[in-house]
């Protein structure tokens, strides 16, 4: 009977390295849900920290007395003067304004020609005298011999000071082109005496038909006539400019410059909605139930509690004040039900009304007789916000860059563990090549004894 043997084989999946190497990336899936989890808190402190810097933003638009106050203007009279005012030098007052002349630049006109760029009006030299004494003089050629031509001469010299126009006056219709030149500035000290033209051999003779002199500007002030070189007058009151549009002899017009009660209060308004953004925020992150994933949010977090914290302290802290001391309570701040604040916009405007000084000595702080500055409310707030945004120990880089950290660490777990499945996986395919071509070589050698056994004349064992 011959020698006869089964089939040898490993009975192990084809698949059997992959299905190993799967298993051992299981914690690494895991450590990248846990790193997912803290980069979402980590994206919220971020969030957060945007909502603090932003009110700090609010905070730093209105840091003193004079960024936060607004000054209104009333005339009565836009058609005749505009006003403006610098609220960091004008104070508020009244005042009477008439209006008695405009300032003027000198300016002349010529006569009329048929044709701004072809009427040939000759060749020669233009000569003026400039308001320093000084005499300048231009020449003309025959390429310039018109009255675009001289116009651009005369623009073309930064020294005169001078502008030239070519208009159509609408007058004439067979001579309408006429050139116009002005002074740059007005008043008295800006007179000139106008270009003497001296030009020959041309189809017209060039001349100035009509000429206006420079002058002051002439206004009373309170009664009081006063000399200003132009039009935008800026020295009569401290940090207030004047524009004189029209002169009206005889009528006064009444400026009066007044706080500007209603913008200050959408000041502190749109500071109020900024504390509310981060109060709101905290206000969600702590609005848990059954079904909030705690891992991924910041419900509970001690950050969130210092913050609100410190922010509640600044609303509820008393500010000394000429008036005694008074808190943001006292101006219409209040606390609602929800957590979040709520401005009583007419109850300030009206504590504005009573006593400027002292809400914003409350809002702003005031100086001391010893030359110190007590805080108010807004440097308290400010306190608060650079106490939470500082480097690198404010209560929200902490917290960032602690969770950065746990990130970091776990991203080093990853990289090594990945690095040992990779180690693990040439190993197991070593190993596994060895072991299939050792059953290899012994179904060869099962298979050469069977043929052996089946060779006639051997007996089989």
């Amino acid at each position: 009977m011959g020698i006869s043997f089964g089939s040898i084989n490993s009975g192990l999946p084809k698949d059997i390295v992959q299905q190993i190497i799967e298993a051992e990336k299981i914690p690494i899936q895991q450590m990248e849900a846990r790193k997912g989890k803290i980069s979402d808190k980590k994206a919220l402190v971020q969030q957060l920290t945007s909502l603090v810097e932003n009110m700090r933003g609010e905070v730093l638009k209105n840091k003193n007395a004079r960024s936060l106050r607004e000054l209104a203007i009333n005339t009565g009279d836009n058609n005749n003067v505009a006003v403006t005012a610098d609220k960091n030098v004008a104070d508020p007052g009244k005042y009477q304004l008439e209006v008695v002349q405009l300032a003027q630049k000198s300016s002349a006109i010529s006569n009329g020609v048929e044709d701004k760029d072809k009427t040939y009006v000759g060749v020669g030299y233009i000569r003026a005298v400039l308001p320093n004494g000084e005499e300048k003089e231009i020449y003309v050629d025959e390429h310039s011999a018109t009255l675009t031509g001289i116009a651009k001469l005369i623009n073309g010299d930064s020294e005169l000071g001078m502008r030239a126009t070519v208009v159509n006056d609408g007058k004439d219709s067979d001579e309408p082109w006429r050139i116009m030149i002005s002074m740059a500035d007005t008043g008295d000290n800006n007179k000139v005496e106008f270009p003497y033209l001296y030009l020959v051999d041309g189809e017209v003779d060039l001349f100035f038909e009509q000429e206006r002199p420079a002058q002051d500007a002439k206004v009373k002030l309170d009664g009081f006539e006063i000399e200003v070189p132009n039009n935008k007058v800026t020295d009569l009151i401290p940090g207030v400019t004047i524009d004189l549009k029209k002169a009206k002899p005889g009528e006064e017009i009444n400026i009066e410059i007044t706080e500007d009660i209603q913008k200050i209060g959408g000041k502190v308004s749109s500071l109020i909605d900024n504390i509310n953004n981060v109060l709101k925020f905290i206000k969600d992150q702590n609005t848990l139930d059954e079904k909030t994933d705690t891992s991924r949010t910041l419900g509970g977090d001690l950050t969130l509690t210092t913050i609100e914290s410190r922010i509640r302290s600044a609303i509820f802290t008393s500010i000394p004040t000429d008036a005694g001391p008074m808190r943001m309570g006292d101006l219409g701040v209040t606390f609602q039900r929800d957590g979040l604040l709520k401005l009583d916009q007419a109850k300030f405007e009206a504590a504005l009304a009573k006593d400027y000084k002292s809400v914003t000595q409350t809002l702003t702080g005031k100086y001391t007789l010893e030359g110190g500055k007590t805080n108010g409310f807004i440097d308290l707030l400010d306190d608060t916000a650079k106490g939470l945004l500082s480097q690198p120990s404010g209560v929200l880089t902490t917290r960032k860059s602690g969770l950065q950290s746990q990130v970091n660490q776990i991203d080093r777990q990853i990289v090594n563990r990945q690095r040992h499945i990779q180690q693990k996986e040439e190993v197991l395919k070593a190993k596994f090549a060895r072991l299939e071509e050792t059953i290899s070589k012994i179904q060869g050698q099962g298979a050469g004894l069977a043929g052996f056994a089946a060779t006639p004349g051997v007996t089989q064992l």
